[in-house]
């Protein structure tokens, strides 16, 4: 029976490399997959899935206000697929999430969508929002803080090392912007200023 999953974490927990991973598996088993990223997430190279640890894979990709459901079907027109896979899903429109759900309940078609929970304010993302709200499954990927505690937040950084505590939601980076930290050491490193409507 398809399902809708849903795996999420802070920055640098390994999302991507897991991906990669496990739509490998798919194809080792002759299986056909599907692979998505968000369109202005170039990081690893246009239409690239990258990881940090250095393998990458060649994807479609999805952009804002895209109907997933039919971009979902047209490419079932066009061949089978055995699962569907996405990366950067914390980019996803909440109305981009139902239509993955309509995809897994309508198409039969299985939907691993791979993300981060949070935002550098302590806030959801709205893919990620919705995500929670309707995943048949999900699952927590695990990474640490420097103080060894699991990472549950993410501060941004500007140059200097400082923690930012304003600024648009959606901001593209890596290590050079973002640290994963425990939510004590988050809010040490925010000063603890950053509210839900901030």
């Amino acid at each position: 029976m398809a399902k809708l999953y849903f795996q999420y974490s802070t920055m640098n927990a390994g999302k991507s490399t897991l991906l990669l991973q496990a739509s490998h598996n798919y194809q080792e088993r002759g299986m056909e997959i599907y692979l998505l990223t968000a369109q202005f997430d170039s990081r690893s190279g246009q239409q690239t899935i990258g990881s940090r640890i250095g393998i990458s894979k060649a994807a479609d990709t999805f952009s804002t206000g895209e109907d997933l459901f039919s971009k979902i079907k047209n490419q079932l027109r066009q061949k089978s697929v055995n699962c569907v896979f996405i990366d950067e899903a914390q980019f996803l429109e909440a109305e981009q999430v139902w239509q993955l759900a309509r995809a897994v309940d309508d198409l039969e078609v299985p939907v691993m969508c791979y993300g981060l929970r949070v935002d550098f304010r302590g806030q959801l993302f709205p893919g990620s929002a919705a995500l929670l709200a309707l995943a048949d499954e999900m699952r927590e990927i695990r990474t640490v803080c420097h103080c060894g505690k699991k990472a549950t937040m993410v501060v941004r950084q500007d140059e200097n090392g400082n923690a930012l505590t304003g600024g648009a939601q959606v901001q593209i980076g890596g290590n050079e912007t973002y640290v994963s930290l425990c939510r004590r050491h988050w809010r040490e490193a925010t000063k603890d200023t950053v509210t839900p409507n901030s």
